[in-house]
């Protein structure tokens, strides 16, 4: 009897963690979808533009370039094949809303705008994928 007892919890626990993945599973957006992962540069446009490397893991990096691998919730404005316009909030750590737009699956722009760190921020940039991470 005890044995049936445990059989019955360990399937009802395996339901409930199954359940659980489900509800974190955040759909890709189709944007993102033509795009790879992988080394990217980022090219800040406008007078000393920064240029900066990021090994991009998840492609939803591109869209919180500012708030890096903080979590944070997001909401999507619009998602396209080519366009995308996400929002979100990182708590304390601040929020912001990025357009995506790509160009190729090598080569998108990003404009985003937000705050971080308790101050605004601003900034449009061409981010083209360079190869694998290193």
């Amino acid at each position: 009897m005890a044995r049936n007892g445990l059989r019955t919890l360990a399937v009802a626990a395996a339901m409930m963690m199954a359940s659980w993945a489900g509800a974190a599973h955040v759909p890709t957006l189709a944007a993102l979808r033509p795009l790879q992962t992988g080394q990217w540069e980022l090219h800040e446009r406008g007078e000393g533009g920064e240029i900066r490397k990021l090994c991009v893991t998840d492609l939803r990096q591109l869209l919180q370039i500012r708030h890096g691998r903080t979590l944070c919730r997001s909401f999507v404005v619009s998602d396209a094949a080519t366009m995308a316009t996400v929002t979100y909030d990182c708590a304390a750590a601040g929020n912001g809303r990025t357009d995506l737009r790509v160009e190729t699956p090598r080569l998108v722009q990003i404009n985003s705008q937000g705050i971080a760190d308790g101050a605004p921020f601003a900034f449009a940039m061409e981010a083209r994928r360079i190869g694998a991470c290193q």
